[in-house]
């Protein structure tokens, strides 16, 4: 398979005006200028071409809406069927990868996997380590039921270094692909505080330790300062969201290679959302929004390493906007061809050494690609309108088209 463009984006480095990219089953077997470009005869010409994007936080959950005691009661089936077409929005939306910080992905990934689905490629930590009290206990509900084996919510509970370490190697069992833990408070949690720190360090310290000796990084969730320090001390890899991130903490991110998923998408999103959500998560929401402005361009003024993350978790809601995360990272101080690389090279940082070769167009790299109507560095409008991504190639295989 040959496709011939008016502008290469390669995810990391420069474009390529008039560039090819070749095919060969599910790997790149060329990218370059056309002059140089293998012949093929199955050619198709569009007028740009870059990496399928990597969205490294993304929730397939099923809620219907921001409540985590309505999540918590329904039946994960029902939750399941509705994730579907989930995937495929977010497929047809031109993002070919999910690191899923949290949700139901480990066990929707063999259907996808087996052709029965269509989706993404799905990168999973299972459940979302969570203190008594933490951003992902369900408060509102008996602390026996939610410990119990019922209808599954992502959070999984657990207190001292003895139940963190059951927790992670629990969810090794499952097949997680990382660990997520909670290291602050949160949004759409009842009673706990966005700022406040979630574990102690001895809980952080014996949870990253865990997952490296499995060979996985940890993700934690961290608006305030207290929990991203604490998170950065513990050796996690990413930071998700990063709300009160300062000068300080910035500095040690680049220190320490670490990566920050910001999820502007979210933080926008619910400032739409009044009615929608909780009102205590409407509240919280708007407490974190002016400091998380500023922490994305701090972030970015800094030098951190960015990748691209929306935190969308309602069902039938988002899926295929995803894109729109490019859009918020130029608006707070990046180059549209940043954006772009936090987009797609970037992603598999995420994943330390279970990352493959994705997200870039490169020889050998897995042949997952998408094409838009026009130049994507230019005209901004086509991020977060799926209509704008006409093709869709994941693993070598179209499967976006123009009708």
């Amino acid at each position: 398979m040959r496709i011939d463009v008016d502008l290469l984006i390669p995810g990391a480095g420069d474009p390529i005006p008039n560039g090819t990219v070749v095919l060969s089953g599910g790997t790149i077997d060329y990218a370059g200028p056309s002059a140089g470009a293998p012949d093929d005869p199955d050619v198709v010409h569009v007028p740009a071409v870059m990496p399928g994007m990597w969205d490294c936080h993304a929730h397939f959950t099923g809620m219907v809406r921001g409540d985590l005691e309505h999540d918590a009661i329904e039946h994960v089936a029902t939750k399941a069927a509705r994730s579907v077409a989930d995937l495929g929005a977010t497929l047809m939306g031109g993002v070919t990868t999910i690191r899923e910080p949290g949700g139901q992905g480990l066990f929707l990934r063999p259907a996808v996997e087996e052709g029965r689905i269509p989706g993404p490629n799905i990168y999973s930590s299972g459940g979302v380590l969570s203190t008594t009290g933490g951003h992902a206990d369900v408060h509102g509900l008996p602390l026996d039921w939610i410990m119990s084996d019922h209808s599954a919510p992502i959070g999984v509970v657990c207190d001292g270094v003895p139940e963190v370490l059951k927790a992670v190697r629990t969810q090794l069992r499952r097949g997680a692909d990382f660990i997520k833990v909670c290291a602050s408070g949160g949004v759409i949690s009842e009673v706990d505080h966005p700022i406040h720190q979630q574990f102690s360090d001895e809980e952080l310290t014996a949870i990253v330790g865990e997952a490296e000796r499995a060979e996985r990084v940890v993700a934690a969730h961290c608006h305030g300062k207290p929990g991203i320090m604490a998170a950065l001390r513990a050796g996690a890899r990413t930071i998700e969201h990063g709300s009160y991130l300062d000068d300080e903490a910035a500095a040690i991110m680049v220190d320490a290679d670490a990566v920050l998923v910001p999820t502007r998408f979210i933080i926008e999103r619910l400032m739409e959302m009044e009615g929608d959500v909780p009102a205590y998560a409407f509240r919280k929401a708007r407490l974190v929004y002016d400091h998380h402005t500023l922490a994305l361009k701090t972030a970015i003024t800094s030098g951190v390493t960015i990748a691209m993350g929306t935190d969308i978790f309602i069902s039938g809601t988002d899926q295929g906007r995803n894109s729109l995360e490019v859009k918020h990272l130029i608006d707070a101080g990046m180059t549209p061809l940043q954006a772009v690389e936090a987009a797609t090279a970037n992603g598999p940082l995420t994943l330390g050494t279970r990352a493959p070769l994705s997200g870039r167009l490169q020889a050998g790299y897995d042949a997952d690609v998408i094409a838009f109507d026009t130049d994507p560095l230019t005209d901004l409008t086509v991020w977060g309108d799926p209509d704008r991504v006409t093709h869709v190639w994941k693993g070598g295989r179209a499967v976006k088209v123009p009708a």
